[in-house]
Parts: structure tokens; C-alpha cells; sequence
């Protein structure tokens, strides 16, 4: 993954040929062009959990029209970072209801819930590189 700068506050990212564009909302100086970082993040966690949701459904053959998740989050004043999240799964009326547990279940799952409880070690370094 490369990350690079495109003018004001934007920072984009460039992985296996996509190009992930993020920007600062215009409160925090940027031009509130792209979701932010953070966003991204929050963004990461509910599609996650919606994937896994939509694979478990479509291994059964259970349609997933009128299925439908929301993410909420509590941001927690004193430490400025979310206390809780919340993801609810909303099923149709035609949903087998032997398979509510086991669609909760299957979104707690998330690769990425899953690292947020064994978080990776993260390194940051620079380099200084020479003109060539």
C-alpha cells in the first residue's frame, strides 16, 4: 500500500489497484471531499460485519432483500475515542427465525473485529532516500 499527498488535507491510499481517497472535513481545515480516515475505519468495521452477514445468508439460500445493518458508536468525552459500537443486523418478517442467532453469529465473525481484539504491533519509521 502506498500513501500519498494530494493537495490540502487529502491523503490518498493506492492498494492492489485501487485508489482509496480520503479528506479532513472542512471543519478540521480540509475540503470534506472524501470520507475521513477515521470514517474509513468506522465504515470498515460495518461492512464487515455486513459481508459476513450476506455470506452466512447466502450459503442458505436466504434472500437478502429488506436485510439491513446500522452501526452506532459512544465516544467517550475524557479519552476522545469510542467507548462502544453497537451494529444492528434488521431482519424482514420473512427471515427464518431459526437462524437470527446464528446470523449474529456469523457477523461477529469480522476479520476486522476479530484484529481489534488481538490488535497487530504497529511500527512507524522514516527513511530519508537519496536523489538518484
Amino acid at each position: 500500500m502506498d500513501i500519498t499527498f494530494e493537495g490540502n488535507k487529502k491523503v490518498i491510499a493506492d492498494f492492489k489497484g485501487f485508489r482509496i481517497v480520503t479528506d479532513q472535513p472542512v471543519r478540521a481545515g480540509g475540503d470534506g471531499t472524501a470520507p475521513a480516515p477515521f470514517d474509513l475505519f468506522l465504515a470498515s468495521m460495518g461492512t464487515c460485519a455486513g459481508i459476513y452477514v450476506k455470506s452466512f445468508c447466502d450459503q442458505r439460500d436466504i434472500p437478502t432483500e429488506g436485510i439491513r445493518l446500522t452501526q452506532e458508536t459512544v465516544h467517550n468525552r475524557e479519552t476522545q475515542l469510542i467507548s462502544d459500537l453497537t451494529i444492528t443486523i434488521y431482519l424482514p418478517e420473512s427471515f427464518p427465525a431459526k437462524y437470527k442467532d446464528a446470523v449474529v453469529n456469523a457477523a461477529n465473525l469480522c476479520a476486522v473485529k476479530r484484529h481489534l481484539h488481538n490488535p497487530p504491533n504497529m511500527v512507524v519509521k522514516a527513511v530519508i532516500e537519496q536523489v538518484v
